[in-house]
């Protein structure tokens, strides 16, 4: 037998091993939610998430194109509010429509295309701004 076709043969034999070691895939750990019996009469509430104070900051991507306008789709507001972002890389801001939209405050926003050129962003850019209520 050739040394290459031993090591081969070894190294099959070896990796093999493992599927034959009785051995199973660990258990899932046990949800502790799941496990536990609801309380009679207890209605569960998903937690409200604490509310963004704004100024904040958002990752925006471009939003809908053919959506015209100054506006922003951000969750960082429960209602639509004027606002005004900034890009603290250039220092530009423009006023905008902020737009609520589900998600967790940290989810990134839409910008429109419209607030995309008056900051003088590039299209494909996904900037960190600033955003604020007037």
């Amino acid at each position: 037998m050739t040394p290459v076709l031993r090591m081969s043969c070894l190294v099959l034999i070896l990796g093999g091993c493992g599927l034959w070691g009785g051995r199973s895939a660990p258990a899932p750990p046990e949800d502790p939610v799941a496990s536990t019996p609801p309380e009679t009469g207890a209605t569960e509430t998903a937690p409200e998430p604490a509310p963004v104070r704004l100024p904040a900051t958002t990752i925006a991507s471009l939003g809908n194109v053919r959506e015209p306008g100054l506006w922003m789709r951000t969750p960082l507001v429960s209602a639509p509010t004027p606002g005004m972002i900034s890009d603290p890389a250039t220092g530009r801001s423009v006023a905008v429509d902020l737009i609520p939209v589900e998600g967790a405050p940290g989810a990134g926003s839409r910008l429109s295309l419209a607030a995309y050129q008056a900051l003088g962003l590039p299209l494909t850019a996904l900037p960190e701004l600033r955003v604020a209520a007037r």
